[in-house]
């Protein structure tokens, strides 16, 4: 399904391409991977520097991996440990009941822009954001990446600590952002080392067109070590 964004004047075309882009990227490698990089190869020709080799870097390493050792090693990155998980209130609400509050902001944002609430993926979930921000109303994407600047912040730096080619993606959308403001950085650092709170809770599921996770894949929440 393609949406249109209601509200793009005010969010420059280059960011929407770089969120376009990194959703299409930060996506379970399935078997529209291929024709999700051949997109990203369209879109890159439209994106500007530093972010056009950034994301480049992500569309290589997955171009360069058979399906099966890509979805593999996107498990292993994203569901089974919680310092790089993708679901971005986990990080400020962590697997409790307030959780639930969290996602209201997400609910309502998409409501506000006409749009249903997505089945099959949280709406949280940032390759979700992403495309909503590039696709649906890019003003209330970006308000929801810059509330969770932290979240994205912290999945960064543990991107980049284990040397994954997923870090370079998450690097482009975090160029398209204001720089974090001290107590922000300082707030990544120490959810970096504390991690979230914990509480295991049940959460409803959410996607647009990020094509929904394979049956029996866990949450990062869920089996995390």
């Amino acid at each position: 399904m393609k949406l249109r964004g209601r509200k793009s004047n005010s969010v420059p075309l280059a960011d929407r391409l770089v969120w376009q882009a990194a959703s299409l990227l930060l996506c379970y490698p399935d078997d529209g991977c291929a024709g999700r990089l051949d997109t990203v190869d369209e879109l890159l020709a439209h994106i500007g520097e530093p972010a056009a080799t950034l994301l480049g870097r992500t569309a290589a390493a997955l171009r360069a991996s058979d399906w099966a050792s890509a979805a593999a090693r996107y498990v292993e990155t994203f569901d089974l440990r919680r310092a790089s998980t993708m679901y971005l209130t986990y990080w400020t609400a962590g697997d409790t009941r307030n959780r639930g509050h969290h996602m209201l902001a997400f609910n309502a944002a998409y409501r506000e822009a006409g749009v249903p609430p997505p089945r099959g993926e949280a709406p949280d979930y940032l390759p979700v954001v992403l495309e909503f921000a590039a696709t649906v109303d890019p003003p209330a994407g970006r308000r929801l990446l810059m509330d969770h600047r932290v979240p994205i912040d912290v999945l960064y730096s543990s991107l980049n600590d284990a040397d994954s080619p997923y870090a370079p993606a998450v690097a482009a959308v975090c160029h398209t952002l204001p720089e974090p403001s001290e107590q922000e950085a300082q707030r990544a650092r120490r959810l970096a080392e504390a991690g979230p709170p914990a509480e295991a809770v049940g959460l409803e599921p959410f996607t647009l067109t990020v094509p929904p996770r394979r049956a029996g894949v866990g949450r990062a929440t869920e089996g995390a070590r």
